[in-house]
């Protein structure tokens, strides 16, 4: 074998580990026994004691000196490698085996305080985490910015700064949008009971709509919807609300965005760096183009709409396009995941000034309560009734994902950009849509963007499916457009 081959070998082993590790997260997550979490906790610990030693083994270093990639392949493996390797070197293994204990634990108590409006509760362990994650931003920094150094992890070769210039363009529009839109007379909302039971029904068939492959994969219910694993194995899980169905239908099209990604690689990366999504801003286009480009699309809606009907029967809206209205009314609230799409970015915009303040240390945990509410009441005009529609609503933190806010931005910044590509290479698109046919779009976007992997750095992929370079105008002239068109502005 050659150094590329021991090096590749060694690498599958790795991300096999990998999977392993995500698959006790989705475990805990789903159906795990709460007694159970202090256990998990130190299972979690131990296999990532043994992640770090592999990504970090001395003859990693050794085989990429020597191995002699033969083609662009190749090299991209290197390339992800190197950076990998080149991060768990400088993070000690015993802080990495705790960062894993303590956010599998903090995971747990997230979940009680959140149910019990308890913020004092969580803190001491967010407390912990913040240090810890600290610590890791520092070293992996080695005295440059922390937040960029943790940032890399899911956004690798963009910055705190290049982020913030992003928001700061794309800000006054979205206020100036979202001004115009409360001014005019709200649609109807939904009213009623809706089985749950039914829901998931429907659910199932609109993963199988978005191209979801069943035979690997499954649709569970979760706190916190979510997306797990890739390859052979890419699992979603989505909530239900006896009041709400479009929380779970909408939920449910959007990790199916996820897990079409990691379904459509190709299958030649299988457990290799390449055989995942490059980051977490190209996942989130994958997701939010899928959740609202199409799936909140006039024609989408129409045929979402008598699918509905068969389910429910009447539930009090009147004609498709009523609920094309409702499906994308903009409306006070405070919930990232429910948020329509004008206002949804001006949630992240909140948690990632927080989060880079925590992480900067100009923010301390004791202040984050405070923080959150005095920054909603500032954006959103209205205050915050309770914890877990304020700073315990999300579970990032808890698990130690700071850097991970931004990119659900990045990925609506993303979309915008392929969307627009999208609708010039499928003309008929509006026509399959109606008819609940989404080949037509998750066959291009798997063509351009999802079969590749990693292959390719994040901005490229776009840059290479859009052809433009990635910005912000393509998402805002959209939104812009859509709900001038509902509201009649």
């Amino acid at each position: 074998m050659t150094a590329f081959d021991e090096l590749m070998a060694f690498q599958r082993d790795t991300s096999a580990l990998g999977q392993i590790a995500g698959r006790l997260g989705w475990d805990q997550e789903t159906v795990m026994p709460r007694g159970a979490a202090p256990q998990r906790a130190e299972e979690m610990a131990a296999i990532e004691a043994v992640l770090h030693a592999r990504r970090a083994d001395p003859r990693v270093a050794e085989w990429l000196d020597q191995a002699a990639p033969q083609d662009e392949v190749g090299k991209a493996q290197l390339r992800e490698i190197r950076r990998a390797y080149d991060r768990a070197v400088k993070v000690p293994a015993d802080l990495a085996t705790a960062i894993a204990r303590i956010t599998s634990a903090a995971q747990g108590t997230w979940a009680q305080a959140r149910a019990d409006e308890d913020v004092s509760a969580f803190l001491p362990v967010l407390e912990e985490v913040v240090s810890l994650k600290r610590q890791e931003g520092e070293a992996l920094a080695q005295g440059g910015d922390v937040y960029d150094a943790m940032v890399e992890d899911y956004e690798p070769y963009t910055t705190g700064a290049q982020i913030a210039a992003i928001f700061d363009e794309m800000r006054p529009r979205l206020v100036a949008l979202r001004a115009a839109v409360l001014d005019r007379p709200e649609p109807a909302a939904l009213s009623g009971s809706f089985d749950e039971l039914i829901q998931m029904q429907l659910a199932q068939k609109l993963a199988i709509t978005f191209g979801y492959d069943l035979n690997n994969g499954r649709v569970d219910k979760a706190v916190h919807p979510f997306s797990s694993g890739s390859g052979l194995d890419v699992r979603i899980t989505t909530r239900t609300s006896e009041t709400d169905p479009f929380n779970c239908f909408y939920s449910t099209i959007h990790e199916v965005g996820h897990a079409a990604y990691e379904q459509g690689i190709d299958r030649d990366y299988l457990l290799t760096p390449l055989g995942r999504g490059v980051s977490m801003g190209v996942h989130e286009s994958q997701s939010r183009i899928y959740e609202n480009q199409l799936g909140r699309s006039r024609a989408f809606t129409g045929w979402l709409f008598d699918q509905m009907k068969v389910a429910f029967g009447d539930f009090g809206i009147a004609d498709a396009d009523a609920f094309y209205a409702t499906v994308n009314r903009v409306h006070n609230g405070y919930i990232r995941t429910e948020a329509d799409e004008v206002q949804y970015n001006l949630h992240i915009m909140l948690r990632f000034d927080l989060e880079r303040a925590l992480m900067a240390g100009d923010l301390q945990v004791n202040e984050l309560e405070a923080a959150w509410n005095d920054r909603f009441k500032a954006d959103f005009g209205y205050a915050v009734d309770k914890p877990s529609n304020g700073c315990l609503q999300d579970v990032h933190w808890s698990v130690g994902l700071f850097g991970y806010f931004p990119t659900y931005s990045l990925g609506n910044v993303y979309a915008g950009c392929l969307y627009q590509a999208l609708r010039a290479a499928v003309p008929g698109l509006d026509d399959q849509l109606a008819d609940g046919d989404t080949s037509g779009a998750t066959a291009w976007l798997r063509e351009h963007v999802q079969q590749h992997g990693g292959l390719y750095a994040p901005r490229e992929i776009i840059r290479r499916a859009s052809g433009i370079e990635p910005g912000p105008e393509p998402l805002l002239g959209y939104l812009e457009q859509k709900f001038s068109a509902i509201y009649g502005l």
